[in-house]
């Protein structure tokens, strides 16, 4: 019998968009695990099979989930949903998402089509040879290859958490999702995206205008844990070269991108300096200060 445990990451979550969470999700799952990063104190709101779990400090989203996925064996769960605070799912994202599973015994994960604040939908992101392809849902019952996909919203059967294993804990944040997608495929596995499931996804601060476009953006923070675990995943022997090749190239372009139009300017340069060195070093875990 399917059960599936939602694991609900937050910190220092918008309460209105978190019960707008919730709401949407209850009726999809068996229960709903909430691992706080950290100890908020404000109230959340009760749904039958609401389970809480406080870590007290910021321990990375990777260390939340697995948390999570280890209350979700105690519940005897067979599948896994993972979720960020900052998403909404369709009501019946869960369902879509199974019925994907259902003839795909090679599938490691499959995730929805997601739709931005500025209501453009995400593409699954695929490698080949040289070049990085974006593939768009121009069909709503297509199901397509990806190497990874972003983790909220990803459906994970228990026994592909038992086989590939847990989300890697020392990245705390960014490639987390990325790392084990690779992982999975490494060991023979797949990762689906389903365009004919959605949810409404908000990814990073507010977008950097550049000619037209609205370009993702982060705080410097986080572009120091993007550019250092980006270095720590390129010297997995596993990692395809090609795969590294392309990223690499990717991360060249948001280097320069992020040190000329992300303000501070000097605060974006200087962490992803910092990012880029401790990556070299091979140091993992959470941002202590300026490397050494």
């Amino acid at each position: 019998m399917t059960s599936v445990v939602a694991v609900v990451v937050t910190y220092r979550p918008d309460l209105q968009r978190l019960r707008a969470l919730l709401d949407a999700t209850v009726s999809q799952v068996a229960h709903i695990i909430i691992v706080d990063n950290g100890n908020d104190p404000r109230f959340f709101p009760h749904k039958p099979c609401l389970h809480f779990l406080s870590l007290g400090d910021n321990l990375g989203i990777a260390r939340a989930q697995n948390e999570g996925i280890r209350l979700a064996k105690t519940l005897d769960a067979t599948h896994v949903l993972l979720l960020d605070q900052d998403s909404i799912p369709a009501t019946d994202m869960v369902g879509e998402l199974l019925k994907a599973l259902e003839d795909r015994t090679d599938a490691a994960c499959v995730g929805p089509c997601c739709l931005d604040d500025q209501k453009k939908h995400s593409s699954f992101i695929r490698t080949k040879g040289l070049r990085r392809i974006h593939c768009t849902c121009t069909c709503p019952n297509t199901v397509m290859k990806a190497d990874y996909l972003i983790s909220s919203g990803c459906l994970i059967p228990m026994d592909m958490l038992m086989a590939i294993g847990e989300m890697r804990e020392d990245f705390f944040i960014d490639y987390v999702d990325i790392e084990w997608g690779l992982r999975a495929k490494d060991k023979g596995y797949r990762n689906y995206g389903v365009c004919s499931a959605h949810m409404q996804h908000r990814l990073g601060d507010t977008p950097i205008l550049f000619f037209g476009k609205k370009i993702i953006y982060h705080n410097s923070l986080r572009h120091f844990y993007h550019f250092r675990n980006a270095f720590l995943l390129y010297k997995k022997p596993w990692v395809p070269l090609s795969w590294k090749v392309v990223d690499g190239y990717y991360l060249l372009l948001k280097f320069v991108f992020y040190s000329f139009f992300a303000k501070p300017r000097f605060e974006h340069f200087k962490m992803m300096v910092f990012g880029l060195l401790d990556g070299m070093r091979g140091k993992s875990g959470k941002y202590r200060g300026v490397p050494h």
